[in-house]
């Protein structure tokens, strides 16, 4: 059931309070942002649609909020990222893991850590690729106490707390914004920083846990005395292994060094966008610790949750932090 409301036609009508909202906002460069949530609708937008639940009280439960960038070449930057994976994660274990497992040439262990290092690669892109980064509301409660740390966008005309940028890709301002990153089709803030610094990390374990088994079935492991001849990926085997090699280092050697400059960014608390600009030496504010600068990124100062891109994000108490909908 689809619902058209504007300021003008229905300034009074909340028909999509409690259901998920599909809105859809047009940026000035013609593309259109997707935000699916859950919660109340906000007037003001072009079109807002109502897609009714088998299971209406589990999505407020979850407090989900899907952030969808419609920008074609980052939809063709996300879908090489997938096939690089998906290729991985489908080749390799057939060409190598499991033939050599069944011939005794490794143990189980091996199996589990490679899926289990390709399930935390692919978690974490997906997530970061889909979740709110941080997004301004339209209409902000400012508290009285923290009006110094507002500033107003000269793009969009709206406050925003300091630190925060105007993507002009995607069409509105983002709370600590690091940078706009077309491989997974979403800007990187407040909200998401930690999923993409886990996506920068396993995706190196990942590779470089293919470049081990690529470089062991070339020179290590004992040929295999089961082999089935007929079957596509043994009779291009050698291409295959090619090709995932080829992959691999060019996956591990740029993730290396995006995940080095992430993590320097973090140690010294400044963004990406913040060094290109060089506006980190105005900001007058002191040096905090290692400890204190990620756990502000990933929410909790569990060094244990750091690693795992299942939970949710929660902010610490800090001053002009938002309440995370990851």
């Amino acid at each position: 059931k689809h619902y058209m409301c504007t300021e003008d036609v229905c300034p009074q009508q909340d028909a999509v309070q409690g259901g998920i909202l599909l809105k859809r906002p047009t940026t000035k460069h013609g593309r259109a942002l997707l935000t699916l949530h859950c919660g109340h609708g906000k007037r003001g937008y072009d079109e807002i649609y109502q897609i009714h639940s088998r299971i209406p009280s589990l999505a407020p439960a979850m407090g989900l909020r899907i952030h969808f960038v419609i920008d074609p070449m980052g939809w063709c930057c996300i879908s090489m990222v997938f096939f690089i994976w998906l290729y991985n994660s489908l080749f390799i274990p057939r060409l190598v893991l499991f033939p050599h497992f069944d011939e005794g040439h490794i143990s189980v262990a091996v199996v589990i850590g490679y899926y289990v290092a390709s399930l935390f690669c692919v978690t974490a892109l997906v997530r970061a690729s889909i979740a709110d980064p941080g997004r301004l509301a339209q209409d902000p409660q400012i508290p009285h106490t923290e009006r110094e740390q507002w500033e107003l966008c000269n793009k969009c005309n709206m406050m925003r707390p300091k630190r925060s940028h105007h993507c002009s890709r995607c069409g509105h301002c983002v709370r600590r914004m690091d940078h706009h990153c077309p491989w997974i089709n979403n800007c990187v803030g407040e909200d998401n920083h930690w999923l993409f610094l886990q996506l920068c990390f396993y995706t190196q374990v990942l590779s470089l846990f293919t470049l081990l088994l690529d470089f062991c079935q070339y020179y290590y492991f004992q040929p295999l005395t089961k082999v089935n001849e007929e079957l596509f990926i043994f009779r291009h085997e050698l291409a295959l292994l090619r090709m995932s090699t080829f992959m691999g280092l060019l996956m591990f050697g740029g993730m290396s060094s995006l995940f080095y400059t992430q993590v320097t960014g973090i140690l010294t608390d400044t963004t990406t966008i913040e060094k290109m600009s060089h506006c980190y030496e105005e900001l007058s504010r002191p040096r905090k610790p290692w400890q204190q600068t990620f756990a502000e990124v990933f929410g909790t100062r569990w060094k244990i949750l750091w690693f795992l891109p299942f939970r949710k994000k929660q902010p610490l108490r800090l001053p002009y932090h938002f309440p995370s909908h990851i």
